[in-house]
Order: C-alpha cells, then structure tokens, then sequence
C-alpha cells in the first residue's frame, strides 16, 4: 500500500489524518505513512519524487504497488506528472492586467488563432493565461495544451484504479461520525501539541480545532464546521474523480463487504 493523501504523509497526526490502524498495517506493508515531520512542507511535486522510487522498489521485487488516497493533485502528479505549461509570471501578468481586455484578444487571435478560437474571450482571466502561455514558452498555448492532452490520454491507457463512490446521505451520515470520533480520539490533543506546516494548516479540521482551543467556538460548533468543510471537500473530489476516466466507479453501499472482489477482477481484465 502506498499513500497519495497529503496529510497521511505526517506523523504525530494519526487521528486527524484517519491514518491506517495498526491492525490495517499489519494486514499489508505500508509505505509513506507517517514520514514526515508535522514542521515540514509538502506539495505534489515533493510527493512525486518521494513516491516514484517507492513504486519502483516494489515492481522491482515483484510486488503490486496499490497507491491509495484522496488528494487527487498529489495522485494526478504521481500518475501523469506535472504538465508543461509555463508557471505563472507576476511580473508579466501585472503588465497583462493593466491592458484592455480587448487588446489581449487581439494578441492572443495574433499569436495562437485555435487557442482564441476555443477559450472563452469574455473572461479576462482565461484569456491571460493563455497569452502568458505563449509569451513564455515562446510557442502556441494550442500545441503544448494539445500535446500534454495526448499524452495524458496514452498515460490513462496504462492506468487501472478504482474510485470509490457512495450514496451521499450515507456519506454524510459517515462524515459526521468520523468527525465526532476524530475529536473523541485525540485529534484536538494532535493539534495543540504539534507545531504544524503551512502545508498542515490547509488540512481539514485544523483551523476549526485551533479555532476551539483559543475558545472562540465550542465543542459542538467545531463538530459542526468539520462536518461542513468534509462535505464540500468530498463534493470536489467528487468532480475532480470524474474527470479522471481511467477510474472505475465502484458503488459502495451501507452494509456491504469490503469491494475486493471487484478490485480483483478489475485487476484481471487490465
């Protein structure tokens, strides 16, 4: 097993991160649980080069690497790597933003007419990006946008997973649960004695936790606003998981066994 959540990557955060148990450790071996310091920052690019040579180790002893977790930028840069669009410039956009809307169109309809033909021209911000793309590189926004979707499309080819979906009153119904078992189980002890990243801070139940210690909301207040940012979070994962066409959807429903069956004849049939 091998993790892709983004705050599954600390230790010290077991309860707050639904870390595995111990029981489901010792079940399989686990690989990046719990290796970094609460201090240290993290992002999808870090997480890449600390997975790919954990994957390698065990394709190379003739093992199955299942990756696993919700942080579908971490996976995405995991599976297709980051795109080659030029990051963004400040220096350049600043300039960008002090010009008509209309005087951009025009340099973009110059510089790349089937990158103009297909963005949407009313909004400032696409066409921008797309310009900065171009003054960048130094080539069309249209071909690198193009290229990177074909490769991406060969890289989906190679790709089998399954994303686990369920009803969403059972989901909320879970989501409260595992809130008020989070903060009975030691998640508010996690926060106040560690000393956490900015990459920490972002995760779901931090703000809200430290919000409570600093008696500025109560207990059931706190329930309550994890509650409601795990709902919008899953709701995004929902649609960010949809877009990932290499995954299969797998309906889990309240009672059933754990879907293995199904994970292994997906397995079969790559």
């Amino acid at each position: 097993m091998v993790n892709a959540d983004a705050f599954q990557l600390y230790r010290g955060l077991d309860t707050l991160t639904a870390a595995p148990t111990a029981e489901e450790r010792a079940a399989a071996p686990h690989h990046l649980y719990g290796v970094l310091d609460p201090a240290e920052t993290c992002d999808a690019m870090r997480y890449r080069e600390m997975a790919l040579p954990v994957i390698a180790d065990i394709h190379a002893r003739g093992r199955l690497p299942i990756v696993t977790g919700g942080s579908g930028l971490y996976l995405k840069f995991l599976t297709h790597g980051p795109d080659p669009l030029p990051p963004g410039d400040p220096a350049l956009r600043e300039k960008l933003d002090l010009r008509p809307l209309d005087d951009l169109v025009a340099e973009l309809r110059q510089l790349d007419p089937v990158e103009a033909a297909r963005t949407h021209l009313a909004n400032r911000r696409y066409v921008s990006r797309a310009l900065e793309i171009c003054l960048l590189s130094g080539r069309r926004c249209s071909e690198l946008r193009d290229r990177w979707t074909a490769r991406s499309r060969d890289i989906d080819g190679s790709l089998v997973g399954l994303v686990i979906r369920r009803e969403r009153a059972e989901l909320h119904r879970r989501i409260e649960i595992r809130t008020r078992r989070m903060l009975d189980q030691g998640a508010i002890d996690e926060v106040r004695r560690n000393e956490l990243s900015a990459t920490l801070t972002k995760a779901i139940g931090v703000p809200q936790i430290r919000d409570f210690l600093a008696e500025k909301t109560d207990r059931e207040t706190c329930v309550e606003r994890i509650a409601a940012a795990t709902r919008q979070y899953a709701k995004r994962q929902e649609t960010w998981f949809r877009r990932e066409t290499w995954l299969r959807p797998l309906v889990w429903s309240p009672g059933a066994g754990v879907p293995s069956a199904a994970a292994i004849e997906m397995l079969k049939s790559r």
